[in-house]
């Protein structure tokens, strides 16, 4: 093989050459060859294969995907790879660049895991009103400001706190765009620059390494911690009133339990031991329960409405958990304190927006009639669906794919466990029924990997045992049913 040696130009020389090493490299004359065969940009814009891109897309984006189509080439072939790299090859390659170029980054995928309030796929869906709901704010103008009985100014909080109110028992609600930031303007306004007493078993992470201590100290509240992780006593408490004490904090641990040996103090009794000293009592509880759970057969977890007939001046929960609506901070309390929330600086910052407020309120619409919440929304509905029911539906499902792949799995059903998600429920089992997929022709990783990465919608299910299992408790219609067997079908 002949080699060519690139030299060190001399002093003040510019020497350009596309694409070659660092100089002292050493390039194959055949790589060279290869380099200058690479096509020209304007050779495969004009390709047939990029017509549809060009019609779809702006020139430049399809121009883009063209140059990293051949940059990719001169990179294989610098490499040392021996690539006879044609035009029709770079067009072709343009095209899916050009296409994945054009996919939406956040896009829609099928959750089969049985995680219910799944986190990284965006927890809860929204209920087929909530959905309406929002394409009609959308796409037309709204009463989000606006009082059509005065023809003036209105409030944005008025779309859902009769609501939360009538819901909850609370004099005052108002919604904000998460559960962290309702517990951080709770603390703003109500303990800024006094203390905030919290038990030490409720300084939680909540997420995405956000934690009470630092809310706490981004509010400008001092925190005061009180008892031990697993016991706090109401005289701890009452140990560390002072007058400097602004606020007496309950957090529910909804990510995680402390089991054994332990002990917390309920609401009521914090809230008469801050009364005579003009302390309220603020709750977080995190996961939003509007319904009592233990009637489907899910563990006790305290509703707002409880809360609030304990005494606490102001609770908070998230709307996007358990309560099974959009992203959303909901804060229900005493009607002064909600007042002084609405007018902090900080509630511009942190206001829901239109088409948020719009799936809440139809959420909290669905929840005037119990049956009718369990029924339309969601997430309850895949929390509170008996082992029954989820054995029958994996029944119809394996049966339709054990058609669709023949020989290529074995299709069978069964019983496993499902999870509530989204640091909700953290130690339940919920009994389900999956459908597990033991494949014959490709390997079990090479099966999901191809539901997750080939055609759109991606599919995300289980492996365990050198099975696939997909839980139809949270696919959401029959459409993804479908989608699911063809794609198995297709692959196997």
């Amino acid at each position: 093989m002949t080699y060519r040696r690139v030299e060190r130009p001399a002093h003040g020389q510019d020497v350009v050459r596309r694409a070659v090493p660092s100089f002292g490299t050493i390039i194959p004359m055949d790589t060279n060859t290869s380099l200058r065969a690479l096509p020209k940009t304007d050779e495969v814009l004009v390709r047939a294969e990029l017509a549809s891109a060009l019609e779809r897309m702006p020139r430049a984006m399809v121009l883009d995907a063209v140059r990293g189509a051949i940059e990719a080439a001169r990179a294989r072939i610098l490499a040392g790879e021996e690539l006879n790299y044609t035009v029709e090859d770079a067009a072709r390659d343009a095209a899916g660049r050009a296409v994945l170029a054009e996919r939406h980054s956040l896009r829609r995928v099928i959750n089969a895991t049985g995680i219910i309030v799944h986190t990284n796929l965006g927890r809860s869906v929204l209920s087929e009103a909530a959905v309406a709901a929002v394409a009609e704010v959308a796409t037309h103008y709204s009463t989000l400001e606006y009082d059509v009985e005065s023809g003036e100014r209105g409030s944005r909080h008025v779309h859902c706190e009769e609501l939360l109110c009538r819901l909850t028992g609370a004099e005052a609600a108002m919604a904000v765009n998460n559960n962290a930031a309702a517990v951080m303007i709770g603390l703003a306004a109500l303990a800024r620059g006094h203390e905030a007493i919290v038990s030490r078993g409720q300084l939680v992470e909540i997420g995405g390494s956000f934690r009470i201590p630092d809310i706490m100290r981004e509010s400008g509240a001092t925190m005061v911690e009180v008892g031990t992780t697993n016991k706090t006593h109401l005289r701890d408490y009452e140990n560390a009133l002072t007058d400097k004490t602004g606020l007496i904090l309950k957090v529910h641990s909804s990510n995680y339990r402390v089991v054994g040996f332990t002990s917390e103090v309920e609401t009521r009794d914090l809230v008469d031991l801050g009364a005579p000293h003009a302390v309220p009592v603020m709750e977080d509880q995190g996961s939003g329960v509007l319904v009592d759970l233990q009637r489907y057969g899910l563990p006790y977890e305290p509703t707002v409405a409880r809360s609030i007939e304990q005494g606490a001046a102001v609770v908070t929960c998230s709307g996007d958990k358990l309560l099974g609506g959009p992203q959303a901070g909901i804060l229900v309390g005493r009607h002064d304190i909600i007042q002084r929330l609405k007018k902090h600086p900080m509630a511009r910052a942190l206001r829901l927006d239109k088409m948020t407020l719009a799936a809440l309120e139809a959420t909290l619409r669905a929840y005037l009639d119990e049956e009718r919440a369990v029924a339309q929304i969601p997430t309850l509905r895949m929390l509170t669906m008996p082992l029954a029911q989820s054995s029958e539906i994996a029944e119809k499902l394996a049966q339709r794919v054990r058609e669709a792949v023949g020989d290529g799995a074995e299709v069978t059903v069964a019983e496993d466990v499902a999870r509530a998600g989204g640091g909700s429920l953290p130690i339940t089992d919920i009994p389900t029924a999956v459908v597990a997929v033991a494949p014959r022709t490709v390997s079990v990783v090479a099966l999901e990997n191809a539901l997750r990465t080939g055609a759109e919608p991606a599919i995300i299910g289980r492996v365990k045992e050198e099975r696939l299992l997909l839980d139809p408790r949270t696919l959401v219609n029959a459409e993804e049913h479908d989608i699911v067997v063809r794609r198995l079908g297709e692959i196997l």
